[in-house]
């Protein structure tokens, strides 16, 4: 059986066919040209280097193009690395295409999708439950297989879904134990909350960001489309039904200072944003430690304040847990 990228272990070389999922041309200490980049196929991601670069080798090498790389796995400052040895484009006539390098959520779509759907059919307000459902119908084919972000979480074919339906089971929990929380809104702002990835990002495949997620964000973008939806519904564009569920979409980041325009000021969206970050805490320690041996600590992990998890010797949970990535 042929090695993926992941199966590499450090010292050992390789001569592989992997996807560019970034390329940036960069300045070393010295001013001399390198690209930072960062490989993947549907085992995983790991970051190179190649020195010595010209705006040619940008061009050639820019994210989003199949190359053979041939290199050794390394570790650097507590992360892996591979260092680059030759890299060569693969033509079309070789027979590879984008989706054999892209990594999926570990839940069929089409079981996604139902499950979401129960949630939506919960939601007794008829204003958030028809502009959910308005939503679903005009952007679920992105929705559902989107992933959630660049790089830091979820960011897999279908982690959208996967993404907001974890969060949904979440939201149940604390609504059966907290019986003050409003179901429905919780249950709306959590599928709506990061809709607007889909205009944000350029898809499953490399994923970028869109000139319109570099300049206006999916907090806004979705609260954009909320007010799109109810416009074309008839809807009062003044109620207060519309107006909390906006709060809900464009306070969810928490904090002005990771991108919040405004701060939760209802119970639910409080919630909203700790189920979020919640979420995403768990998936990017638990995917760091899927690909952790046992006794060993995690590489640093940016999303979480570069802090390092240790993977216990007998841990149960974790090796009966689906493989995320």
């Amino acid at each position: 059986m042929l090695k993926r990228l992941l199966d590499y272990n450090d010292g050992e070389e390789m001569d592989i066919v992997v996807l560019i999922k970034n390329s940036q041309l960069r300045h070393n200490k010295k001013n001399n040209l390198y690209l930072a980049m960062q490989f993947g196929d549907d085992s995983g991601e790991i970051h190179g280097n190649y020195w010595d670069a010209n705006n040619q080798d940008a061009a050639t090498f820019s994210t989003g193009t199949i190359v053979e790389l041939n290199g050794k796995r390394e570790e650097y400052q507590g992360r892996p690395q591979i260092r680059i040895y030759s890299l060569r484009v693969v033509g079309p006539q070789e027979g590879y295409n984008l989706d054999q390098f892209i990594k999926s959520a570990p839940e069929p779509i089409n079981e996604m999708e139902q499950e979401i759907n129960n949630f939506v059919a919960q939601i007794q307000n008829k204003t958030w439950k028809t502009i959910v459902e308005y939503l679903l119908k005009k952007w679920g084919k992105r929705f559902y297989d989107y992933p959630a972000g660049k790089s830091n979480h979820h960011a897999v074919r279908g982690g959208l879904a996967f993404h907001t339906l974890s969060m949904l089971k979440d939201a149940k929990g604390l609504a059966d134990n907290y019986e003050q929380v409003n179901r429905s809104l919780l249950y709306a702002g959590c599928i709506l909350h990061d809709m607007g990835k889909v205009l944000e990002l350029t898809g499953p495949a490399a994923t970028q960001y869109t000139t319109e997620g570099n300049l206006v964000g999916h907090l806004v973008l979705i609260d954009e489309q909320i007010m799109l939806a109810a416009n074309d519904l008839d809807f009062d564009l003044e109620s207060e039904d519309l107006l909390l569920l906006r709060h809900m979409v464009l306070s969810h980041h928490g904090k002005f200072e990771y991108g919040s325009p405004k701060l939760p000021a209802l119970l639910e969206a409080e919630l909203l944003h700790r189920i979020d970050d919640l979420d995403a805490a768990v998936y990017a320690v638990t995917n760091a430690l899927q690909h952790t041996p046992k006794g060993q600590f995690t590489e640093p992990l940016l999303s979480q304040d570069g802090k390092r998890y240790y993977h216990p010797k007998h841990d149960p949970a974790l090796e009966k847990a689906r493989h995320l990535e």
